[in-house]
């Protein structure tokens, strides 16, 4: 299997050859940018990432194993699992800042043997350090973030199927990231829209607030005007409510007494908790209901009954015209 060696980690890591240092510091942005845009950095712990971090340990036989991100100083831990308290390290000691370079998986059998990492505080102090095996986190445009890790504090030597399994790990690591960035622009592009149909039914509640003569409504992500002398009754559905016009049924997010107060009040009664109804549209009473003409083509004539709440009946037949 292809590995990254010391010498050529020199490489890498500084300005390649036949590659300008502005280049590489252009590469560094793009890498850091790409990074960011996933806005994981400092996160708290993720189930969908402790999980993949705890088979990659149960995989390689390891006691920790970690999902690491290279940041521009730092590398941060996003999962650990295992006997591991630090949260992050300077870059400069990180094992990781090679591993995510690597053409494949990247692993130091005995790091007290390797030129590299022999001096390396990591492996001289705790954790002390011995074997190391991570496999690239690569972005669908190929930058690199940073690795899922195996880390043993005992020299060993992966399997290739357990070579093989890294790699699909870090592939899954990358999935889960790319949906975690859809779902947060979702949330935020939701976020955006709802803002702006909240100033748009703000400012056309202030263009109709003399006659209140319309209304609007959010259906699917539109704003549908609504006449109001087009409504025969409302009716209230827990948190939403039923608005009713002659051809239309509008279901919204709202309450009675948020749509009450829109309606303009000569023209519309509450009747009962759970109904308004518009008087011009009242064609009988009967005991303790009204009769609504709803309006429908293919309704006309087949009034609709509504129940008059005890505490509402003495205002509703005060408003009407009683001979």
């Amino acid at each position: 299997m292809p590995k990254l060696t010391s010498s050529k980690l020199s490489t890498e890591t500084g300005s390649p050859s036949g590659f300008s240092s502005s280049s590489v510091q252009s590469a560094e942005a793009d890498r850091l940018e790409a990074l960011r845009n996933y806005q994981i950095l400092d996160t708290p712990p993720e189930a969908a990432f402790d999980d993949l971090v705890r088979l990659a340990a149960y995989i390689c036989g390891t006691p920790v194993s970690l999902m690491s991100l290279i940041d521009a100083e730092r590398q941060w831990f996003k999962a650990k699992a295992g006997d591991m308290d630090i949260a992050e390290t300077h870059r400069d000691i990180a094992f990781c800042q090679y591993a995510m370079m690597a053409e494949d998986v990247f692993e130091v059998h005995d790091a007290q043997l390797d030129p590299l990492f022999r001096q390396n505080p990591l492996v001289t102090n705790d954790p002390n350090i011995r074997f190391y095996a991570g496999a690239a986190l690569i972005t669908p445009e190929g930058l690199p973030l940073g690795t899922i890790c195996a880390i043993d504090t005992e020299p060993r030597h992966l399997t290739v199927q357990q070579r093989d399994a890294l790699r699909i790990l870090a592939k899954e690591v990358v999935a889960h990231l790319e949906l975690r960035r859809a779902r947060l622009q979702l949330e935020q592009e939701t976020q955006k829209l709802e803002g702006l149909l909240r100033l748009a039914n703000d400012r056309a509640q202030s263009m109709f607030m003399v006659s209140r003569s319309e209304i609007f409504v959010k259906q699917d992500s539109r704003l549908v005007r609504v006449h109001t002398e087009d409504i025969r009754y409302v009716e209230a559905l827990g948190d939403y409510v039923n608005i009713y016009t002659s051809r239309e049924r509008y279901t919204v997010y709202s309450t009675m007494k948020e749509l009450e107060a829109k309606l303009p009040s000569r023209e519309f009664a509450r009747i009962h908790r759970k109904y308004i109804v518009c008087l011009d549209r009242i064609t009988a009473i009967e005991g303790d209901s009204v009769q609504v003409d709803v309006g429908r083509v293919q309704d006309r004539n087949v009034p609709t009954l509504i129940p008059i709440g005890n505490s509402y009946k003495a205002t509703l037949l005060s408003r009407l015209n009683l001979i």
